[in-house]
């Protein structure tokens, strides 16, 4: 099982209130374990201006406000940029389907003078499971897996997300039960 370029829908039982709601963009995925992004929770009295500010790269106005996402619980100060695939960074850019993942800081530097991707979310941190860890989450149901598309990450609001991610596969919030069962 492959999931790079999936994304992870959390199950309304997650235990672990970081991914409550959660949709995880899986950048890559493999026997050695997995990393990915979540695309749907922005970082708490953070914007992309104070962060470039921190990082004293400079940043256009219609920037600034622009919300930082919580990535996910591991490494929350290392920064990652998620984005459309029409960029790709001077120094390294991970191609991922169709968006690339940088981490490097030019893409800051692009993105704050106007010449980085169409489309982007900026984290800190990351979501990482180890060898064989993701696989069991989505046994135990934890999340279910859906193909991840340009208009459901950058094109749609953080909060409604969760239930576009759901709607791609045909699945009513409602119906979800976080118990799993056997017929």
């Amino acid at each position: 099982m492959d999931l790079t370029g999936q994304l992870l829908v959390a199950m309304p039982n997650m235990g672990d209130p970081r991914f409550d709601r959660s949709v995880v963009f899986v950048c890559a995925h493999s026997e050695d374990g997995a990393m990915g992004l979540i695309v749907n929770k922005p970082a708490v009295d953070m914007v992309l201006g104070e962060l470039m500010d921190q990082l004293d790269i400079p940043c256009s106005s219609l920037a600034r406000d622009t919300a930082v996402h919580f990535g996910g619980p591991v490494e929350t100060t290392r920064g990652f940029v998620l984005h459309t695939d029409d960029y790709t960074s001077r120094l390294q850019t991970l191609k991922v389907g169709a968006f690339g993942m940088t981490a490097t800081q030019d893409v800051l530097e692009d993105i704050g003078t106007g010449d980085g991707p169409e489309r982007a979310l900026v984290m800190l941190g990351y979501a990482g499971w180890g060898p064989g860890q993701l696989e069991g989450e989505i046994t135990r149901n934890g999340w279910l897996t859906v193909d991840a598309s340009p208009p459901v990450v950058f094109g749609t609001g953080d909060t409604a997300k969760w239930i576009k991610a759901l709607d791609v596969i045909g699945i009513d919030p409602l119906g979800l039960s976080g118990a799993a069962g056997r017929a």
